[in-house]
């Protein structure tokens, strides 16, 4: 885990399984994490996909800290349904939060983090990287990250000091949205079980451990390291 040190990192969807053990890395690290999401609680509020919000949040941020370091959008669904089960109206949803939520940060977060340069990190998947048969809505929100990523990375290069961004392609972690996919099948149990079986290392990711990785993207010691697919995943992609 990178050192984060004096280091503002705002993290979305931090009532979430990842979004939750981010905020705990970063402090950890010894920076500070603006936890933000849609549900109340600890951090702020903020609708991923509203435009409003996202301006809101950051000019809270500018006026109270007047810069940024580090930015996490870790908000996101899935939605399980082959092309012909999944109806329009979720896929706009699933596309709202996990892309145009992506892009939106991306955007807003940018000024902010562009004064003193910073580190975005997006949370796509390996089903931003292969395809699966019925997650259509999920794979293609989260290629979507990822080839955004790309794009804001060359952007961000341009400066100096830069603003680099990298994508984070887990693949299935231990959590609600597993739990929640495994829950749309017939069987659950064997969902779970087959899942595991796809992974070479035999067993579901932690959330601690796609939040370690993020620590160090978002840190000094990752300052090579933009425009990247980073799969933690078992091993899965290499086969």
């Amino acid at each position: 885990m990178g050192d984060l040190k004096d280091k503002l990192v705002l993290v979305t969807g931090a009532a979430g399984a990842i979004g939750a053990a981010v905020v705990a890395a970063v402090r950890t690290a010894g920076g500070t994490a603006i936890a933000t999401d849609l549900k109340a609680g600890e951090g702020l509020n903020l609708d991923v996909t509203s435009e409003a919000d996202w301006q809101r949040v950051v000019a809270e941020l500018d006026k109270t800290h007047g810069r940024l370091d580090g930015l996490v959008n870790a908000a996101g669904i899935a939605a399980v349904g082959s092309i012909e089960k999944t109806d329009f109206a979720t896929w706009r949803r699933v596309q709202a939060i996990n892309l145009d939520g992506t892009f939106l940060g991306c955007k807003y977060a940018f000024p902010l983090l562009r004064k003193k340069g910073g580190s975005i990190v997006n949370l796509s998947s390996v089903l931003g990287l292969i395809g699966g048969a019925n997650l259509p809505a999920y794979s293609a929100s989260k290629g979507g990250v990822s080839l955004l990523s790309k794009s804001v990375a060359l952007h961000g290069a341009r400066y100096a000091p830069p603003v680099r961004c990298n994508a984070v392609c887990p693949a299935f972690i231990a959590g609600p949205m597993v739990d929640g996919i495994a829950s749309g099948t017939r069987n659950p149990q064997a969902i779970h079980q087959k899942l595991t079986q796809d992974i070479p290392l035999a067993r579901l990711g932690q959330p601690e451990e796609v939040a370690s990785l993020i620590a160090f993207l978002l840190s000094d010691e990752s300052s090579f390291i933009t425009g990247a697919d980073l799969p933690i995943d078992g091993g899965l992609t290499a086969r």
